[in-house]
């Protein structure tokens, strides 16, 4: 078997820049017990960060991931020749006898961001961690530098940070300003943050640096939906409420209303019975007759999309399946956005479109490979939603929320 200049055995020749990272990892993992590798989306970090762990000699591997992803990287972990534990981030109840690992690997680590209390995740492999950790991720702080806290609080007694908990740290390091949620009393909002997350000395290395040349295309289609679905669409804005044959869409409020216009959009909406109605099979039609000579990956937002999407089109949700037979894939936005590898698709369609501007860039990302040179995302825009308008704020980084809603309502 083919043995590299680092003495790694495997199946594959590691480049020569996972190389010196694996090497620049290794020397601060054993000297602060952690390191950070924020590389960017198919620059290797998988087989990166398991380079590391063989280098350590670590016995006990666990590396935390999201489900959908743990079949590439139990993949990955064959071709470098290593022993691994995979487990997604909803299943840690579920490892046994967690103080007993030697090395942890967190991928996706920003998911452990949330402020300013931790998430039930982190609070979780707070206790759980006693070995030596490696973070993973290609956007560490991708809407604030605020979520590095807490990323750090998992190590424990390893923590850079000295202070006790987020709100010490966030009075040090964040221009707190006043928001106000609805209609209620004020909250502090840390997310303006001023901390260089450079002092941590991650490790970072991008695509351009790696060599890819990929273009994300962005094709726009525009779709003209059914007269029933504007006819909903309308009332609601206006009435409040549509009263259907045996149920009821009601959008009370402007948060329901955005959400009901959002669902309707792509041809389907939740009920006040709390049954979802396929209304409008429109987008599903249009994929159908014009995507199925070629190997499609379809990201939908709502249940009922995937449901629609299914009753026209041959699709499966297991990458697996996806890559050894004829099927589509159909992903939804939030699950499918990290840690899945799209290069077998010729193409992604865009059913609907999620509200976060994290999403709006990984999503793109995932046919993303060193060789190829254009990947095609298409975006299905009905004539009577709200897609193009989240579309134009996810686009510049910011996340839609009610606010932006309720500004450009009147021209929905």
């Amino acid at each position: 078997m083919k043995k590299n200049q680092m003495g790694l055995t495997g199946k594959l020749q590691l480049r020569d820049y996972q190389l010196k990272i694996i090497e620049k990892g290794t020397n601060q993992i054993m000297v602060n017990g952690w390191c950070y590798l924020s590389m960017e989306v198919r620059t290797g970090k998988t087989l990166t960060s398991l380079g590391i762990a063989k280098k350590i000699n670590a016995k006990r591997i666990v590396f935390v991931t999201k489900k959908k992803a743990i079949p590439s990287i139990n993949n990955d972990a064959k071709l470098i020749d290593i022993n691994i534990e995979a487990i997604n981030y909803e299943s840690l109840h579920k490892l046994e006898s967690p103080k007993e690992v030697d090395l942890w690997i967190l991928d996706e680590a920003h998911c452990l961001g949330a402020f300013p209390k931790p998430s039930k995740r982190t609070k979780q492999l707070r206790e759980m961690i006693r070995g030596k950790v490696i973070f993973l991720s290609g956007t560490p702080t991708p809407e604030t530098t605020s979520q590095i806290y807490h990323q750090m609080y998992v190590l424990g007694n390893s923590n850079p940070f000295t202070e006790k908990n987020f709100y010490q740290w966030g009075e040090r390091n964040c221009s707190i300003k006043l928001k106000y949620l609805g209609h209620s009393y004020p909250v502090k909002d840390y997310s303006d943050c001023n901390f260089d997350i450079n002092k941590l000395n991650l490790i970072s290395y991008s695509q351009k640096e790696a060599g890819f040349k990929n273009e994300i295309k962005e094709h726009f289609i525009n779709i003209e939906m059914k007269p029933i679905t504007k006819i909903i669409i309308e009332t609601l804005k206006r009435d409040k409420v549509f009263k259907g044959k045996s149920d009821v869409i009601l959008a009370d409020t402007s948060a329901k209303e955005m959400m009901k216009i959002h669902q309707l959009g792509s041809g389907t909406c939740l009920l006040e019975s709390g049954n979802t109605s396929i209304i409008d099979t429109t987008k599903a039609d249009f994929i159908a007759d014009n995507f199925t000579n070629h190997k499609v990956a379809i990201f939908y937002k709502f249940k009922a999309e995937l449901e629609m999407i299914k009753n026209k089109l041959n699709v499966t949700e297991d990458i697996e399946e996806f890559n050894n037979s004829d099927k589509h894939i159909a992903l939804q936005f939030v699950s499918g956005r990290e840690g899945i590898k799209l290069n077998k698709a010729d193409m992604i369609v865009a059913f609907n479109i999620d509200f976060s501007a994290t999403t709006y860039f990984q999503f793109r990302d995932r046919m993303t490979t060193i060789n190829r040179q254009v990947s095609d995302v298409y975006w299905l825009f009905s004539d009577c939603g709200i897609e193009k308008k989240i579309y134009n704020v996810v686009k510049n980084k910011k996340n839609f929320t009610l606010r932006y809603y309720e500004r450009t309502r009147l021209s929905v």
